[in-house]
């Protein structure tokens, strides 16, 4: 295992999932007094897992057709694009 790209992609899905409506959302659920919290965070990382499962998946399958220095800018363009959404309806 490449422990330094494991590092980079945990610190980095790590901080991108920290006060996002992920989260926010499996501590409402929490909240609730008659939910198990095994439950919570068991429903939750399943979730995850399978999300970021998908993400592997997809990515894996785009690569074979699209190059990697294009998927960086699309990817890149993305993010900028949501940044500016994000700002206009703020």
């Amino acid at each position: 295992m490449d422990w330094k790209v494991f590092v980079a992609i945990f610190a980095t899905v790590l901080v991108a999932e920290l006060g996002d409506k992920t989260q926010l959302a499996t501590m409402l659920f929490a909240t609730d007094k008659g939910v198990n919290k095994y439950t919570v965070f068991l429903a939750a990382s399943l979730a995850l897992i399978i999300a970021s499962a998908l993400g592997v998946l997809s990515g894996t399958f785009i690569s074979e057709y699209v190059n990697e220095k294009y998927l960086h800018y699309i990817a890149g363009a993305g993010f900028i694009g949501i940044g500016f959404f994000t700002i206009y309806n703020a």
